[in-house]
């Protein structure tokens, strides 16, 4: 019976428990299958601090380079940093991490030259079939030449290229509480607020992959209760906080109080049209708030909405050439960071634009925080189709409903919308609403509960 890797290669990335999924015989195969698939001559890897990474990144490495293919090491690095290395060299990258996930698991992220993503219609199927194929067959012939590998550090590199994007020279004095959840925001932090005229209180800076304090993301509000906490006690203007690869940043205010991810695109898209002279495409996923666009149109900018997931969001800033792209689940992207996510550079957007005036976070923030949101909600169902098709068939007929399904099912009012969409990767149906007011807002999201999990 042939290998099925279905289970282990996802829609973006490799993501699974090790060595129970994968292992480093499995990570070498996929060196190989990824400068097969990428026909690169060289490449990049990086690796984050789970106990695993160092292991699989060194496999990759090796299978890399008995294709012939010479590799730069960079090391412990955060997703972002790996990004900007991919970026900077115009090399091809792997990073070894699983992002929020239990000690127990790891992943690949890879990208093309450039950052460009590797997903399931970019390379990622074929880099499959192709491990697949070898697991069964024995591993593919080494090449005449073997390939080089070599070390480089690129940290200072990557902060002080983020640092030339946001101008914080000038900003007040601010205090900030910054919890890296032991993952690598740890690392790249202290690098990158060097010399800011911040004062940076650090919570779980020390690199552990087993994640002893909290797991390592802050979309769950019971990872941020440390922080928000921390806040009030010091003080301090504002908290930020890292998921565990820290390519992703959360935020709450100057009460602990947490800022929504679509009040950080707003405010970050109003920052990059007016440094792009009031004119620019926006991306937006279609669970972000009605702010954005709003906001968007307000600055000068053209709003346009995607489906959910990072290979959507970044082929569509390569094809309208925007400026910046931001989704619910804090991840945000930049032109002039090869269209790439990176939570570091919105985070020192939050700081320039906070330190560039007198009034607190809360206050800031609320000119783009307009609606209630019920946050997104799962719920475990047996057939997510049947569930889908029960709310379309009671919304569908009702006056002044708009219905589309470019990503799940959104239903659209003049006072209220919401989406539903299942995921790619277990039986859950993930519930967004909003509207102009709490009340409709929880109406409409126990209404749709009730029809999902009936």
């Amino acid at each position: 019976m042939a290998t099925d890797l279905s289970q282990l290669v996802k829609a973006y990335d490799v993501r699974g428990v090790v060595p129970d999924q994968w292992d480093e015989s499995l990570a070498e195969l996929f060196g190989a299958a990824f400068v097969e698939v990428t026909g690169a001559s060289a490449i990049v890897i990086g690796h984050d601090m789970r106990p695993s990474s160092p292991g699989l990144s060194r496999a990759f490495a090796r299978g890399a380079a008995a294709q012939g293919v010479d590799v730069t090491e960079i090391g412990l690095c955060s997703t972002d940093q790996l990004y900007y290395a991919s970026g900077a060299l115009d090399l091809p990258g792997a990073m070894f991490t699983a992002s929020h996930n239990p000690a127990q698991y790891n992943g690949i992220k890879m990208c093309r030259a450039g950052a460009a993503p590797v997903g399931q219609d970019t390379g990622l199927a074929q880099i499959r079939e192709l491990v697949e194929g070898w697991t069964d067959s024995g591993a593919p012939a080494p090449a005449a030449r073997t390939g080089t590998i070599t070390r480089r550090d690129t940290l200072e590199d990557y902060a002080a290229h983020l640092r030339s994007l946001v101008d914080l020279t000038s900003v007040r004095p601010l205090k900030v509480v910054v919890d890296a959840g032991n993952g690598m925001g740890g690392h790249t932090v202290p690098t990158v607020f060097a010399g800011l005229p911040l004062t940076l209180v650090p919570m779980y800076f020390e690199l552990d992959g087993t994640f002893p304090n909290h797991e390592a993301n802050p979309l769950d509000p019971a990872n941020i209760v440390d922080l928000q906490k921390r806040v009030r006690e010091e003080s301090a203007d504002l908290g930020i906080a890292f998921d565990g690869d820290a390519d992703r940043c959360f935020v709450v205010d100057e009460n602990g109080n947490p800022v929504s991810p679509s009040a950080i695109t707003a405010l970050v898209a109003s920052r990059e049209l007016a440094k792009h002279g009031g004119k620019g495409t926006i991306i937006h996923n279609l669970i972000t708030s009605w702010s954005v666009p709003e906001v968007v149109k307000e600055n000068g900018g053209t709003p346009v909405r995607t489906r959910v997931g990072h290979s959507f969001i970044k082929a569509e800033m390569a094809k309208s050439g925007a400026i910046f792209g931001g989704e619910h689940s804090a991840h945000y992207y930049f032109k002039d960071f090869w269209n790439a996510d990176t939570g570091m550079l919105a985070a020192l957007h939050v700081l320039a634009a906070l330190g560039g005036q007198d009034g607190p976070l809360s206050g800031l923030v609320a000119q783009y925080d307009r609606y209630a949101g019920s946050g997104e909600i799962n719920s475990t169902v047996a057939d997510q189709s049947g569930r889908l098709a029960a709310i379309k068939a009671t919304y569908e007929a009702q006056e002044g409903v708009e219905l589309d399904e470019l990503d799940g099912l959104t239903i659209t009012t003049p006072d209220w919308w919401f989406n539903v969409r299942p995921s790619n990767t277990e039986p859950l149906l993930r519930l967004n609403a909003e509207a102009r007011d709490e009340a409709t807002m929880a109406k409409v999201r126990d209404e749709v509960l009730g029809i999902i999990r009936a």
